[in-house]
């Protein structure tokens, strides 16, 4: 958008009003001269902008730099009226190019991990690529984040805030209040669709996080995902986290089978893909810059390192002296390397975490183990993205290439509970898993047959100095260690700086770095103006002055201000504890901060200041409203719930779900809910002469959901609660061949109550022919969007081991299975 000064600045808001695409024509020589040739002459090429009703500059038109409306059209044509072509000059080929030189672009982030736990921050988990990085580029002390994953990636993928993003938390807890619906406006663009109107290859290889629960399935719509959204290729999953042994993946628009292969990992299929793609690129276009967006889904939950790692074990013993001396010995590293400086203290934890010395043995031994799973996760996802570096290298492409390596996009994970988790869904389910269990469970804690989760303590001392994680809007929840390397644009290696800087700065910096302006319209659409600023000031200047001097921060109800080297922040919610803190956003107590004397808020100073903290708080609201903050909302596992949300759903109102063959798997929320009631499953199938066998319809996996299928010709069914309990209902008698009406009744017995059980009963051509109890089920949740459930198969993880987890497709015909709540 224009300044203040510019003589057309209403102009943006009237062509969005009018719902026009602007004309773009080039004006006088500009014709003659191609862009990218413009550009490294370093002329300032206008575009002229004309539509009816548009306030207009002097001389009618509206005047733009080069770049500042996107796409870049082709200069308008005269009309030809000679009928020869032998005596019309063929026009000039317009191509767009990047400026000479731009660099190729790579963002690495790095998923739900800690401030102090990469050895490069002194923390105790070995890095050596972010090592590496660091020695020959810098590291960036004071870099912040959002307290949650959705957040985090729409700021760094777009240099606005999240709020403004319409990403108030994470996908699947969205709601129709304007900062939090879920849906990026048309008035924001990602860095993807900004370097591919200039010629960049754009790729996306990981996690994405950005899509709205009820857009992910077959029928979108896709406007949101990454190859609707300025990347020409994606690989990965749309989803807040997924198995790393079992994920549902996505290759463009399309699901695809997980690899047969029984040492198969995500983090290591990731790097596969994202070089195979760099290399293939790089073959045909050489002369073409990429940007890469590589999105590790380490160190999130499920914490199952690769089997390889897991079988070496290299933190074995290493965690045994508990999350509190970690948190000591952490610090003393950090004042060493100059991380934070001498005198800094340990924030202290919050009084409902436990003290290790409290501790009895089982749980010590439970909660070290924990961490040593967790650890070899995150060294083993850093050695990942040193293979990608390593590929760099020998295609001679590393000098010329920008890397933010982010080590963490929202603070470690608190989600685990005070004792952490087996299977993650069990404490959303109302099931938390206690020592004894956890204990029972140890020797397989980190496998594929496990989906776990550590202590609350973990998080606590990942942060170091601060203490929190997730959730919150301040101390470990919004801080995170940062490297950037660019051999051929930074001068300085092996530097630090100190300068604060955030999420939304990545773009600026990346737009600066390439030698482009923001964009002010896109596709015909003014766009809102960055939140963030370019970091490049600080590059080769450790003592330049900060250029991002305000930032707020919000989730559910915790909040957080920052200006200039202050931070006023408020605990509203700790996910831990059963209780919020205050029911009243009023009530609730501000503490305050020097960060640049106590990076890890460890002393507060409201009350030495409290004139101070009251402008603090009055310049929270302020950003709050500028930034669609307003209203907070601290619901919880609620949320999960699409009506109770009020958030679109495309199975809204529905009570009956007919799926027909070809049907793809669908996630939690694009299918009819089956938790916590009474319903009907009716399978209409062809059994031929010889019998059938196979899954006929399956919800969800191996940690949770149910199967309806047949083994050796009898009907069966089975429900799988949270992998610590299984109920089975199975015929004695085989199906006939021929036409044959398979139905499953279930009768729900918990009233209003989540998770109780019922009875259940298997019909054949109308004959009941087996009954039995699922004694509980699951009220909250399957498993997010990472399972699915799918139609004539049991697809990713199994529910069940009483068949092949590859081999289970249904050998009959099925001409349609129909869900119905009763």
């Amino acid at each position: 958008m224009m300044d203040d000064s510019s003589p057309g600045k209403a102009a943006p808001k009237a062509a969005a009003s009018i719902g026009c695409v602007p004309l773009v024509r080039w004006r006088g020589r500009t014709l003659k001269t191609s862009i990218a040739g413009k550009l490294a002459l370093g002329f300032a090429l206008t575009l002229s902008l004309a539509l009816p009703g548009w306030a207009q500059s002097g001389n009618g038109t509206l005047q733009y730099k080069m770049g500042e409306v996107l796409p870049i059209e082709p200069p308008k044509q005269a009309l030809i009226t000679e009928m020869d072509w032998r005596k019309v000059p063929a026009p000039k080929l317009f191509t767009v190019k990047p400026p000479k030189g731009a660099p190729n672009i790579i963002i690495i982030l790095m998923d739900q991990t800690g401030y102090g736990e990469p050895s490069t921050m002194g923390g105790p988990i070995h890095t050596p690529t972010m090592d590496r990085l660091a020695a020959n580029g810098l590291l960036y002390t004071n870099f912040h984040v959002n307290p949650l994953c959705s957040p985090s990636r729409v700021a760094l993928l777009t240099g606005r805030n999240s709020h403004q993003n319409s990403m108030a938390g994470v996908t699947g807890t969205n709601t129709t209040y304007p900062g939090d619906t879920g849906i990026r406006p048309l008035s924001i663009s990602t860095i993807g669709t900004m370097l591919q109107s200039w010629g960049y290859l754009t790729g996306y290889f990981g996690k994405n996080n950005e899509v709205p629960d009820n857009e992910v399935n077959i029928s979108g719509p896709f406007d949101r995902w990454p190859t609707r959204s300025g990347f020409d290729k994606f690989y990965g999953y749309l989803a807040g986290e997924q198995s790393s042994i079992h994920p549902s993946l996505i290759d463009g628009t399309t699901y695809i089978p997980v690899p047969r292969d029984p040492n198969y990992h995500f983090n290591r299929d990731l790097t596969d893909k994202a070089l195979q793609w760099i290399r293939a690129t790089h073959s045909l276009t050489p002369d073409r810059p990429f940007f890469l967006y590589y999105s590790q889904s380490a160190s999130h939950p499920p914490h199952t390192p690769p089997k390889d790692w897991l079988e070496r074990d290299p933190y074995k013993g290493k965690f045994d002296q508990g999350w509190d001396k970690v948190r000591e010995e952490t610090l003393q590293r950090q004042i060493q390397l100059s991380i934070v400086p001498p005198g800094a203290k340990i924030a202290p934890n919050p009084s409902t975490v436990q003290k290790w010395d409290t501790l009895d043995p089982d749980s010590k031994k439970v909660f070290a183990r924990e961490m040593e799973v967790y650890a070899t996760l995150t060294e083993s996802s850093d050695f990942e993205v040193g293979r990608l570096v390593d590929g760099l290298t020998d295609l001679g492409q590393l000098d010329n290439t920008l890397i933010f390596y982010i080590f963490g996009d929202n603070g470690p994970s608190v989600v685990g509970d005070l004792n952490g988790t087996f299977v993650e869904w069990s404490s959303l389910n109302g099931a938390p898993e206690d020592v004894p269990y956890l204990l029972s469970r140890l020797k397989v804690y980190g496998t594929e047959n496990s989906y776990p989760n550590y202590a609350v303590g973990w998080a606590m001392a990942g942060s170091t100095p601060a203490s929190l994680g997730i959730t919150f809007s301040s101390g470990g929840g919004i801080m995170s260690g940062m490297v950037v390397q660019w051999p051929n644009g930074i001068k300085a290696k092996g530097q630090m700086r100190r300068q604060y800087t955030h999420l939304v700065d990545v773009v600026p910096t990346i737009l600066d770095a390439v030698g482009v302006p923001a964009p002010k319209i896109v596709n015909g659409v003014a766009q809102l103006p960055m939140a963030g600023v370019s970091m490049r000031y600080s590059f080769d200047n450790a003592n330049a002055p900060e250029q991002h001097r305000v930032q707020y921060t919000e989730t559910v109800g915790n909040r957080s201000i920052y200006q200039d080297g202050w931070l006023a922040a408020t605990v509203h919610s700790a996910l831990w504890e059963p209780e919020l803190r205050t029911s009243d956003f009023s009530k609730d107590k501000w503490e305050l901060f020097n960060l640049r004397e106590d990076p890890g808020q460890a002393t507060d100073l409201s009350a030495q200041y409290p004139d101070k903290l009251e402008k603090m708080k009055a310049l929270f609201i302020s950003e709050a409203r500028k930034n669609n903050v307003f209203p907070l909302d601290d619901r919880r596992a609620e949320r999960l719930n699409p009506e109770v949300a009020g958030r679109a759903d495309i199975m809204q109102g529905r009570k009956e779900l007919t799926i027909y063959p070809g049907m793809p798997g669908l996630t939690e929320n694009s299918f009819i809910n089956t938790k916590s009631v009474s319903h009907t499953i009716t399978a209409e199938l062809e059994i031929p002469k010889e019998g059938a066998n196979g899954v006929v319809m399956s919800q969800a996996g191996m940690f949770g959901g149910w199967s309806l299928y047949v083994k050796n010709g009898h009907p069966k069914y089975v429900y799988n609660w949270l992998a610590r309990e299984k109920y089975v209902i199975e015929s004695s008698e085989a199906l006939p061949t021929g036409h044959v009406t398979l139905v499953y009744d279930f009768n729900y017995e918990g009233g209003e109550q989540k998770g109780k059980g019922g009875t259940g009963t298997l019909y054949v051509n109308g004959k009941k022919v087996a009954e039995g109890k699922v004694g509980k089920t699951m009220g909250a949740l399957y498993s997010l969007a990472a399972e699915t459930a799918n139609l004539g198969e049991d697809a990713y993880s199994p529910v069940t081991d009483d068949y092949d987890p590859w081999n289970n497709a249904f050998t009959g015909t099925i001409d349609k299975v129909t869900v119905k709540q009763k």
